[in-house]
């Protein structure tokens, strides 16, 4: 089964030309996480998450 974990929340409404949470993800991936980008639409927030396996 995989269980997702989330690093960070940021807000859909952002300004324009600003990726906050694809900027936070990237930084991420460079340290070596697997993390996606995800929307949570009841909170209109993005989410960054981490995949992780679980037994």
């Amino acid at each position: 089964m995989n269980a997702r974990t989330v690093l960070e929340r940021f807000p859909a409404g952002g300004p324009r030309g600003s990726w906050p949470a694809e900027e936070f993800a990237q930084a991420r991936r460079l340290e070596g996480q697997h993390v996606d980008v995800v929307m949570d639409l009841a909170t209109d927030a993005f989410l960054v998450v981490v995949r992780e396996l679980v037994e």
